[in-house]
């Protein structure tokens, strides 16, 4: 990265097919520490099926919306804790190191939720899946970046993101087979540990990253390691620019003090660097991502779809959609640049928030009528609320029904048609089977609808347009926008603040849609999406195909390039020869 500029006019996705051929050595490297970001989609996308099940096994938890987010948010608030610690560890210790450590901790997690015999067990293995989780999230990045050659950077980083997203993919694929088997979310929860594994073993085979090495001045162990990355032509210039690089952090006044916040944020690039950089994990998760990988099936049950296998198989279709999309920025994310992914990915997704949002307001507002003859068949299991409603209970409709609390009821729709009025009962077991044994569906989380396709193709635009901008981009700014002396501690302050932002909306999503309604909480996405448009407009440099240093002197300058759909003129060739 710190060696010269390299043209970017031709394809980079072009460029790792080449080098797959001449130099698979690098692509081992990117793909070892991209299991990482397999691991992190893995547990994004399994607990959003698994959470189905553990509603069946512990009722205290299909009673109490805030464990279900707490079961949830728990790996994220450990997630927060190891992308902390992460930077420290990664700058301390060492990239490599840092990813073994978040693979034990993974591995570790995964064992204890898979043996978990109550769900405060359970929550435990979520906090050290979170920490394990939290520190690969910030490393893998950032090692890939620091072996990469420039030209092919972006690239290469983005296969990080499409292991993320191809682990959400897995987790679905490996949530529908377990459907049937006995201890379902204890097979889907267990299985996360096996690439853990995997990549404990390719990591301990693998260097330190070269960047790291140097900046320890173990020079000769960088220099044969840039060696295997490099080709011959290019491999001096790189260790020259990489050796001024370090020199010139050495030169500047306090280099040997301890990093700590003031120091960086008395430092203008590293500041300006801050600023975008966080800023875009931040909007990241406001946008509301991580509501659709958590609550996937979930939000399909919302949308009017009843049975648990049902709502697995069509969010599959999501996370397929979501794996697609880091394809699609693995080729266009050196071709068309950083900045324009990200404004076109945010206004697809103002469109799909602003779908969604009109989709669950005509759900929630032309629900199916509660009959009383159809109530009535199924005799003493009438929903105590409705009964005692009178007159007025004829002015029920399901959305109604699913509201009342003491205790909780379900609609049961007609034989007939899912549209036609249907029964309020009592929500249990007995109840749901009675209902099912009728031919009906048994709804207790969304009602039955003629728009429910709707939002599937909402959701599905959403991600299309979101992961290939706004899932990808922000990892791969925050891996190549700050100096070498600050990276790992920069980066683990950007992830902490991805994880802490996604925290909040993990654990407050459900509780929205009960209390504002699920259109009201997908237009709030859609209008910080709005704001993130004008952020990315207005703070947020393009990096691609630059050297660090070149993206130093533009934050130091301000040079944020309003008119990015424009070529910048090409800086100075700066250290092509040695």
């Amino acid at each position: 990265m710190e060696g010269a500029i390299h043209p970017t006019d031709g394809s980079a996705f072009r460029d790792c097919l080449s080098l797959a051929r001449k130099n698979p050595y690098v692509l081992r490297l990117a793909f070892s520490a991209g299991i990482g970001g397999l691991l992190f989609g893995y547990d994004t996308g399994v607990i959003s099926g698994a959470l189905l099940y553990i509603r069946d096994d512990f009722k205290s938890v299909d009673k109490k919306t805030v464990l279900q987010e707490s079961i949830v948010s728990m790996a994220v608030a450990g997630a927060i804790i190891g992308a902390a610690i992460g930077g420290w560890l990664n700058d301390r210790y060492g990239r490599r190191t840092a990813i073994l450590i978040a693979d034990f901790l993974f591995f570790v997690g995964a064992v204890i939720m898979a043996a978990a015999h109550n769900p405060a067990l359970l929550i435990v293995g979520r906090v050290f899946v979170g920490l394990g989780v939290g520190m690969a999230s910030m490393t893998a990045p950032l090692y890939i970046s620091e072996a990469s050659p420039a030209k092919v950077r972006g690239a290469l980083v983005s296969t990080n993101g499409f292991l993320i997203t191809g682990g959400q993919f897995l987790s679905y694929l490996i949530n529908l087979a377990f459907t049937k088997a006995p201890g379902t979310w204890r097979w889907m929860l267990g299985v996360a540990g096996i690439p853990a594994l995997v990549q404990f073993i390719l990591m301990l085979m693998l260097p330190e990253s070269p960047r790291w090495l140097y900046r320890k001045g173990r020079d000769e162990e960088a220099k044969t390691i840039l060696r295997k990355i490099y080709p011959a032509e290019e491999v001096e210039s790189e260790i020259q620019a990489l050796k001024e690089s370090v020199e010139t952090e050495i030169q500047e006044k306090g280099s040997s003090e301890k990093i700590n916040l003031v120091k960086l944020l008395q430092t203008k690039t590293v500041r300006r660097g801050l600023m975008a950089g966080v800023g875009l994990q931040v909007f990241q998760q406001f946008v509301g991502i991580n509501t659709v990988m958590y609550y996937s099936p979930t939000i399909v049950q919302l949308a009017g779809f009843a049975s648990n296998q049902t709502a697995l198989l069509l969010s599959l279709v999501t996370a397929g959609l979501n794996a697609c999309g880091s394809i699609v920025s693995i080729y266009f994310i050196d071709r068309t640049g950083r900045k324009k992914l990200l404004v076109i990915s945010l206004c697809g997704v103002m469109i799909s928030l602003g779908v969604l949002s009109a989709v669950f307001h005509e759900t929630t507002t032309h629900s199916p009528a509660v009959s009383v003859a159809e109530t009535d068949h199924f005799g003493a299991y009438t929903c105590p609320d409705y009964r005692s409603a009178g007159s007025s209970g004829a002015y029920w409709d399901c959305m109604k029904c699913l509201k009342a609390s003491s205790p909780d009821c379900g609609f049961c729709a007609s034989p007939i048609y899912k549209l036609f009025p249907g029964a309020c009962l009592i929500s249990n077991d007995t109840v749901k089977d009675t209902c099912r044994k009728d031919h009906r569906l048994w709804y207790t989380r969304g009602c039955p609808s003629k728009y429910g396709w709707l939002a599937l193709i909402g959701l599905a635009l959403y991600i299309i347009f979101f992961s290939p901008g706004m899932g990808t981009v922000p990892w791969i700014v925050n891996s190549e926008i700050y100096p070498l002396r600050f990276r790992g501690v920069c980066g683990g302050i950007a992830a902490t603040a991805n994880w802490i932002s996604n925290l909040i909306v993990a654990q407050s999503f459900l509780s929205l849609t009960q209390v504002i309604g699920t259109s009201w909480t997908f237009l709030i996405f859609g209008v910080i999406s709005v704001v993130a448009l004008f952020f990315v407009l207005i703070f947020v440099p393009e990096t691609k195909g630059l050297p660090i240093e070149e993206v130093e002197k533009m934050l130091e300058k301000r040079a944020l390039q309003f008119k990015f759909w424009q070529k910048r003129p090409k800086p100075e060739q700066k250290g092509q020869s040695v």
